[in-house]
């Protein structure tokens, strides 16, 4: 056998992947609705460019849209909800990542490190030329999820404009992206786009009241605001201290006027020690950050610039910690400073 390059990415089932294993779709009825019709009447495009923020169900909906055509094909033989029957072989298949016409492409897994890889590189992105090239059985179709395209390297994008360039019959791509405007147009331009807006707060409370029983009410509740119509995001935040997480972050910005940087920094080492709990913090605190923003625009707050700047410096801050291997707690130190220094320049 081979040795595996060091570094090398590699596709592996994770048994707790939620979109792959998930055949309910909450919401989204408009977007489901343009999908269907485009399949059942024989016209799907050679890629959907799948768009909206994490963890609002675009990666379901696309095992879904690759579940139907993989059993129906583009004909209106199945439901006209794109479902597919639990016990069908495909659907069991595309549970253990084994269907022969469905292939992922994400970040792999470094074989050194055991740790997910930063970018998704050209390599992964390659597999869709071999991929596409093999024949079909039975008239088969072929089905390439790339989850998610944000995080392609230039090269990577380079290889993928070219899968877009030759599409072979009978394949489709489905692009998912958190933020489409970072791809390049002549990508956007290739795909046929669908947006997935926040789900409303009902829906994602009667997803958490059904896949979280135990969760209190009074939890739920705060997990429902904190989401922000993402069930993926309440998922998260439910689990690995997140609710704790997120308050953390909302307690730096409320006393950013008057910091207490013993504190933060206590609060540092405390989320350093966490699994993910950096990023995880970083999120939260853009997040609320975000909101207020928001709430202030809607008031007619001014002098707003200097509030969307430091909202854009946390991110990015954050996101080269986590890409980087920086010292977190630094990272969490100069972001309440930076929060400090904005704070005193006029309140949100």
């Amino acid at each position: 056998m081979a040795k595996r390059a060091r570094g090398e990415p590699v596709e592996v089932h994770d048994p707790t992947n939620a979109p792959r294993d998930t055949l309910a779709f909450i919401g989204h009825v408009e977007a489901l609705g343009r999908v269907a019709r485009a399949i059942r009447l024989g016209r799907p495009p050679q890629a959907w460019l799948l768009t909206g923020p994490p963890g609002v169900g675009k990666a379901t909906l696309a095992y879904r849209i690759a579940r139907y055509l993989l059993v129906f094909g583009a004909t209106d033989r199945g439901p006209d909800d794109l479902s597919v029957a639990p016990n069908d072989p495909a659907t069991l298949q595309v549970k253990a990542a084994a269907h022969p016409g469905l292939v992922v492409l994400k970040r792999g897994i470094n074989a050194d490190t055991g740790k997910t890889m930063t970018v998704l590189g050209v390599d992964e992105i390659r597999k869709l030329g071999g991929f596409f090239g093999l024949t079909s059985g039975a008239g088969g179709w072929r089905i390439a999820i790339i989850d998610t395209a944000d995080d392609m390297n230039d090269h990577a994008a380079n290889a993928l404009l070219k899968a877009l360039e030759e599409p072979p019959q009978r394949s489709l791509l489905l692009v998912l992206a958190n933020a489409p405007a970072r791809l390049l147009p002549t990508i956007r331009s290739r795909c046929r786009r669908l947006d997935l807006k926040p789900l409303a707060d009902a829906d994602v409370d009667t997803e958490l009241t059904q896949r979280l029983p135990e969760l209190s009410a009074k939890d739920r509740t705060a997990l429902v605001k904190l989401a922000g119509g993402s069930i993926g995001a309440a998922l998260s935040l439910a689990s690995d201290n997140g609710l704790a997480i997120a308050a953390e972050a909302e307690r730096v910005i409320d006393h950013a006027a008057a910091p207490d940087f013993a504190a933060t920094l206590a609060l540092a080492e405390k989320i350093a020690r966490m699994d993910d709990g950096v990023d995880a913090f970083g999120r939260y605190l853009q997040k609320a950050l975000s909101e207020r923003i928001r709430a202030r625009a809607r008031s007619g707050g001014a002098r707003l610039e200097r509030w969307v700047e430091l909202w854009e410096k946390v991110g990015s801050s954050f996101r080269r910690t986590d890409g980087l291997h920086l010292e977190p707690r630094q990272t969490i130190v100069s972001a309440s400073r930076a929060l400090s220094e904005t704070a005193r320049r006029g309140a949100l």
